[in-house]
């Protein structure tokens, strides 16, 4: 072998032992970097993992097109997910990258070139994410089987056929999507070193970041505006809502948010230093005079990035206890909207002439016509039904006048609701139903049945929002109604509780009860409707039944579509399938994002503590020797970290508080304050565990850290 062949060699085997070597140390030094690549990997694989179980679940065909809908959906929002991983991995190398200019320096000054010095970082990038890839992958494939039995259980399928599985596909798309980051990775290595120059490298841990004083009164100026900027942004999106009723009217309150939150984190580091030196009892005690200076510094160069974590940690808070409040209220009110098996109704009195319905001309038939006049159930024996199969018939009818609509009804407060509600639709026609009908209904379904004089009526509503705007009109007097020539007061100055056809969640905005002996006439019928019950004794029959009604090719629905006659309805079956398909997927969607956020977000403030703890060696060695004990130094430590996790994290809560507000008045119907609680608790739990493992690795790392110098 020649001299020249013998040095490449000998050159080789420096760079791949270098490259080992400081890799092992890394990951070492900076676990939090390794662990935080370990859980993306990990994390992303269960989620695009879903798909390897989803063939075994035993569900019904609907619901499977929601497990499928759900994993599309979520394919997509790994692309989103993997942006967010790939600018953390870029962020947190830059961190490593930079602690290491002294490293690299003397590496030239060793006479190794700067195309060398990219390679040894290249072998690094590679072995950490060979490693990271491989450990990631391993705890993602066991913690999927769990993702995939929560699926399960979420989606109330059967397990019978469940088994360990290992997603080819997720694999490779996981690996994939992790290889373009860390090219990205040593892309951006690559550049980074070969703008260094040799005397900057040496003296990179003599070099103190430019920190620029800034004046305390225009701080405390900035602060106040930002406050002020932030302030209204939460009264428009709480108090003045019902004005954000388009994207582009919520686009400002957005930017609002944004540009307060910079200001306060700019304005912070300006004043915070000067209020508390003015409290000598508090700046001269202890290490509290390092630590304000420590803190003001960092605050002052991490401006952009700490806003930056504050918005995502708000994100994940109002995602995650959103869609938690919204899960656990339709998985309450599933159970109480869905008290009987089916619901059957269809149009009465359909007209003799052609009508207009969605742009087109429609014309009905003589046998339709007739059919209308007719119950349900008399249709359903028409369509050869055997009424065997159903328990507990009620049918009822529902009855509109022309003249009272929801315009009518809001009267004098047309105006005030027209300027709140303006998308309102209020040519709506009022729903009629008599007493004894309701009550027969109320009765079946296990609610509160009413009483009514001959000369009043009640509005039933359980809608949010139209029921506030209903007791507005019923709050003022006696609400009076003329209802086929006879006028009725409210019973009651407020809507009261009450619901005829099922859902899954509180949507009935409004239905008016009224005496027996009102004066409402066959022509006066809007709807013909029917609650039954199935009358099965086992679970087989229950589903043989429930196919008569749900499934088009059933002798049922083949009937009605041969005699062209339409008969809507509900099943409980089905009502609560595509609800549990719904909330599983935006709380999945949810869990996704939140945990990235929150990781994303816990992982930037412990590797810039990390790395502000590795420059730092000298200053607290000089602790140390101006008498300083171990204690004391770890106290500092201790506070210095606990104020940069918590800074971002106070604002995060403080914007949250509103984005809730804003997330429920949004879900109104749908999503319940009561249930906020429960879903902040979960939340807490959550962050805590995230936040505070990495808080405390990023304490017991620093210390290990600033103790290398001892």
């Amino acid at each position: 072998m020649s001299y020249n062949e013998e040095k490449k060699s000998s050159s080789k085997n420096l760079i791949c032992t270098l490259s080992f070597n400081n890799m092992k140390k890394s990951i070492k030094d900076y676990g939090i970097y390794f662990l935080t690549l370990v859980l993306g990997v990990a994390i992303f694989y269960m989620f695009n993992s879903l798909d390897s179980q989803e063939a075994m679940l035993r569900v019904s065909e609907s619901t499977r097109l929601l497990v499928k809908l759900m994993i599309s959906m979520l394919g997509m929002v790994s692309v989103f997910v993997a942006v967010v991983l790939g600018l953390l991995i870029v962020y947190a190398n830059n961190f490593l990258i930079n602690r290491r200019k002294k490293e690299f320096g003397i590496y030239m000054l060793l006479g190794m070139e700067k195309r060398q010095i990219s390679t040894i970082i290249l072998l690094e990038t590679i072995l950490i994410g060979i490693i990271s890839l491989f450990v990631g992958i391993v705890i993602g494939v066991f913690g999927s089987q769990f993702m995939s039995i929560l699926v399960a259980k979420m989606f109330e399928a059967d397990m019978t056929d469940f088994q360990f599985i290992f997603s080819k596909e997720a694999c490779i798309k996981t690996c994939i999507y992790f290889a373009v980051m860390y090219l990205a990775v040593m892309i951006f290595n690559t550049a980074t070193v070969s703008r260094y120059k040799l005397i900057n490298l040496l003296h990179a841990s003599k070099k103190n970041e430019t920190v620029k004083i800034k004046n305390p009164i225009i701080s405390i100026l900035i602060f106040i505006i930002s406050a002020s900027i932030l302030g209204y942004a939460y009264w428009t999106v709480t108090a003045n809502f019902n004005t954000l009723n388009t994207a582009n009217k919520l686009l400002p309150p957005i930017l609002m948010g944004i540009v307060g939150t910079i200001g306060v984190f700019w304005s912070v580091s300006g004043f915070i230093l000067t209020a508390v030196q003015s409290v000598k009892g508090i700046y001269l005690n202890g290490t509290n005079m390092f630590v304000l200076r420590q803190l003001n510094n960092k605050i002052n160069t991490t401006v952009i990035s700490m806003s930056i974590i504050c918005l995502m940690l708000f994100m994940t808070i109002s995602i995650l206890s959103s869609s938690l409040a919204l899960r656990n209220t339709m998985q309450r009110e599933l159970i109480e909207m869905t008290p009987v098996d089916i619901n059957l109704y269809k149009t009465a009195n359909l007209p003799e002439k052609s009508v207009t319905r969605w742009g087109e001309e429609v014309v009905y038939t003589d046998l339709q016509r007739n059919d209308s006049k007719k119950t349900v159930v008399d249709t359903l024996i028409d369509c050869g039904l055997d009424m065997s199969i159903l328990k507990d018939v009620t049918e009822i009818n529902v009855y509109t006048l022309p003249e009272l609509t929801w315009e009518v009804f809001f009267g004098d407060k047309i105006e005030n609701i027209r300027a709140t509600y303006p998308n309102l639709q209020y040519n709506t026609a009022e729903e009629i139903i008599k007493i004894s009908d309701y009550n027969k209904i109320a009765k079946l379904y296990g609610i509160k049945e009413y009483e009514l004089n001959d000369d009043e009526f009640i509005m039933l509503c359980d809608f949010k929002s139209m029921k506030e705007v209903r007791n507005e009109v019923l709050a003022d007097s006696t609400k009076i109604l003329d209802i086929a020539g006879k006028q009725y007061k409210s019973k009651y100055n407020e809507c009261m509780e009450g619901f005829v056809v099922m859902s899954t969640n509180h949507v009935n905005t409004g239905i008016i009860l009224v005496p027996d002996n009102c004066n409402l006439t066959d022509d006066m019928k809007e709807m013909a409707f029917m609650s039954a019950n199935f009358n099965s004794n086992s679970e087989e029959e229950y589903s043989e039944i429930h196919k008569i009604f749900a499934e088009n090719n059933s002798n049922l629905i083949q009937s009605l579509d041969a005699k062209g006659l339409v008969l809507d309805g509900l099943t409980k079956t089905t009502i609560m399938e595509s609800s549990i398909g719904l909330v599983t997927i935006i709380t999945f969607i949810a869990i996704y994002l939140g945990i990235i956020f929150l990781i994303a977000s816990s992982a930037i403030l412990a590797i810039q503590q990390l790395t502000e703890s590795s420059d730092n060696k000298q200053r607290y060695t000089i602790l140390r020797k101006i008498g300083c004990d171990e204690k004391m130094i770890n106290s500092s430590l201790f506070t210095q970290i606990g104020i940069f996790f918590g800074m971002p994290l106070i604002l995060a809560i403080i914007h949250s508080i509103f984005g809730i507000q804003f997330a429920i008045k949004t879900l109104a119907g749908i999503a319940s304050e009561q249930d906020l609680l429960p879903s902040v608790i979960a939340t807490v739990l959550a962050i805590g565990v995230i936040y505070g493992s990495y808080f405390f690795a990023t304490y017991f790392g620093s210390k290990n850290i600033i103790k290398d110098e001892i």
